[in-house]
């Protein structure tokens, strides 16, 4: 998955983010906008997890939007 079309799309990708991270807050994700290092972050904060376990979350969450274009 491309992270600049993520950035770029941040709006639409948000609602999906929710989805996969309940915990995380709408403000999370405004701060988060599209950046996967901030997102990677406020996972760890908000889930406890550390780096390794959110980048793998990140990963999962990628293979299954990879089909996503525009």
């Amino acid at each position: 998955m491309n992270w600049d079309i993520v950035e770029g799309n941040w709006k639409q990708f948000k609602g999906k983010a929710k989805e996969q991270w309940g915990k995380l807050t709408d403000d999370d994700l405004d701060v988060i906008a599209g950046k996967r290092d901030q997102l990677a972050g406020r996972i760890q904060e908000a889930y406890g997890v550390n780096k390794d376990e959110a980048e793998k979350q990140i990963s999962a969450f990628e293979k299954r939007n990879e089909d996503w274009r525009q």
